[in-house]
């Protein structure tokens, strides 16, 4: 493995994180969005991020991508309010799934993680001057 590789790999593991970390950020930021269509109020479906493996050019190592952003599967939240004007029929409300608790730990996960990638390119950098000076 090149020494090279190790900034492609933590790189990769950089962007996938702050990718991760902006799609947090826009689920804590709509949580209490809703939008208008076809008659009826639809609550904002919180977005979760796939990595997959991103093969290196001419390597048999992997970094990380971004796969897929999709529709968070966790059931919406429903609450009794038939003074609201989002309320159906029978008075309940559909609110947002996303989770504040959730988010937060992931984003504190993220952002650990995108720190480790900082280390790795500080501790690779400090590696390749240690190794250029060799021989004086």
């Amino acid at each position: 493995m090149s020494l090279l590789n190790i900034f492609n790999i933590a790189g990769s593991g950089m962007i996938a994180q702050s990718e991760k970390i902006n799609v947090i950020a826009s689920n804590l930021a709509n949580i209490d969005s809703v939008t208008y269509k076809n008659g009826k109020f639809y609550p904002y479906i919180a977005k979760q991020v796939i990595f997959s493996s991103d093969n290196l050019e001419n390597s048999n190592i992997s970094g990380v991508k971004v796969s897929h952003i999709i529709n968070s599967s966790n059931p919406m939240s429903i609450i009794y309010d038939p003074s609201s004007p989002m309320a159906n029929n029978e008075g309940y409300v559909v609110k947002s799934n996303v989770n504040p608790i959730t988010e937060m730990v992931n984003n504190i996960s993220a952002s650990r993680s995108y720190q480790a990638n900082i280390e790795v390119l500080k501790t690779a950098k400090n590696m390749i001057l240690k190794t250029l000076t060799i021989g004086e």
